[in-house]
């Protein structure tokens, strides 16, 4: 038998993944998690004791991470949460549970796993998708806390340590890199962003770097904080709803929007307008009608990360070193893990020689009416020895552990400690 991977399977972590790698775009664009749909999905799992849950939705991918142990009945509350049948879910979602759903996320956080390799702005996604989940639940997950905060250290390593995020080629920049690579005379185009979250907020400041005082202004459905972008970065704003005005006079169009139907129509697109336009939304916030007009160039997330195949040579050949990371730091991980599968035990057995501790300086006190200080602090240190060398003797001899502490709570009348008590004061009778 082979007990270490016996031992490695403690918990019931899993992630529920749908990607690039099974769907595309416009698929990826059904199973996306929206801000709103947060507050319902976490009420609803909790009110039926499914467990902890959060969502990751980006371009690339949507991950459901759950540490139940029916996975099933969080997808299926998941399905009917942002309304799609949960069969078709399953067509294209991947399942990966224990150790390799830990190894799947240290992965995805270093960018091992996006179609972009090396895209670091994945792990700040994670940690931000998490926040808000405990935000709402009000509580946080040990096992999900400590899982993250793994994720989010491999990836600084590697980002450190690696080559694997040289010549940057994230989805903004990859945006970036297409209009550089196919418009001339940039500084001279207008330049439409909609939109200012995260990856609207990259590709301006990539544009920013890289085009010389570009003409470029900005929409967002919060005035405020497209406001705060504008000054930020020196740049003109419009009201949103004035966009399909603005479209008349704009030469490059970047959709960065997060909405759940289509922003771009026909019916606003400016009829017989040369534009390209860049759709970054996953779904897709431009309708695909407008590709088909003679004089439009629509490019998707999809085929932007085609784009960059020469850096994604290159960066490939730093994935050994990354792989090492993770390795190595995964063993950090599992060695935690193991501690806190066997924490109950180490912390009975503890308890149980505090309790004989308990007693006999009872007795002491009893019979001389006095317990010195200094045998108090002694017997402390002999406890937590002898708690270390049980701990140690379990963690280093796991498939034991279950023998070994179940005969130290018959040794020590765990579950009868007034038992103890009882036959040791008739032995001293």
């Amino acid at each position: 038998m082979n007990q270490n991977k016996d031992i490695s399977k403690t918990s019931n972590f899993a992630v529920l993944s749908v990607s690039y790698e099974k769907a595309d775009a416009e698929t990826r664009g059904k199973f996306a998690f929206f801000d709103e749909h947060i507050k319902s999905f976490v009420n609803q799992i909790h009110d039926q004791n499914f467990g902890d849950a959060f969502v990751v939705s980006t371009c690339n991918r949507t991950e459901i991470y759950t540490t139940t142990a029916n996975y099933l009945l969080i997808a299926e509350q998941y399905c009917k949460t942002i309304g799609v049948n949960l069969s078709e879910f399953l067509q294209y979602v991947n399942i990966i549970q224990r150790e390799d759903a830990v190894l799947h996320l240290f992965r995805v956080a270093a960018g091992l796993e996006s179609q972009i390799i090396g895209d670091f702005e994945i792990v700040s996604q994670i940690k931000n998708a998490y926040n808000r989940f405990k935000k709402y639940k009000g509580t946080s997950n040990p096992y999900l806390e400590r899982a993250i905060n793994s994720a989010i250290q491999i990836s600084k390593r590697i980002k450190t340590e690696t080559g694997i995020s040289n010549g940057a080629a994230s989805v903004s920049y990859a945006a970036v890199h297409y209009i550089l690579n196919h418009v001339n005379n940039v500084s001279d185009k207008n330049i439409l962003l909609l939109g200012v979250g995260e990856i609207g907020q990259n590709t301006i400041e990539n544009m920013v770097k890289h085009v010389y005082q570009p003409k470029i202004k900005i929409a967002n459905r919060s005035f405020e904080k497209a406001e705060k972008i504008a000054e930020k970065y020196n740049i003109q704003q419009i009201a949103f709803d004035d966009f399909p005005e603005e479209l008349k006079k704009t030469d490059i169009l970047i959709v960065a929007t997060g909405a759940q139907k289509f922003i771009v129509n026909p019916d606003n697109f400016p009829a017989d307008k040369e534009m390209l336009v860049i759709d970054l939304s996953i779904p897709n916030n431009v309708a695909k009608e407008i590709g088909t007009l003679e004089k439009v160039d629509l490019i998707d997330v999809d085929q932007l990360s085609q784009q960059i195949s020469e850096t994604m040579e290159q960066r490939k050949k730093e994935i050994p070193k990354a792989e090492a990371i993770i390795k190595e730091m995964s063993k950090d991980f599992t060695e935690w893990e193991r501690k806190r599968k066997f924490a109950p035990s180490i912390n009975n057995f503890k308890n149980s020689l505090k309790q004989i501790e308990s007693h006999e300086l009872h007795n002491i006190h009893k019979r001389h009416q006095y317990a010195k200080v200094e045998d108090m602090e002694l017997s402390d240190k002999l406890i937590q020895k002898i708690t270390n060398r049980f701990a140690k003797y379990i963690l280093e001899n796991p498939w034991k552990a279950d023998e070994v502490s179940k005969l130290m709570e018959e040794i020590l009348v765990l579950h009868n400690p007034k038992k103890q008590n009882n036959d040791d004061d008739k032995n001293r009778n």
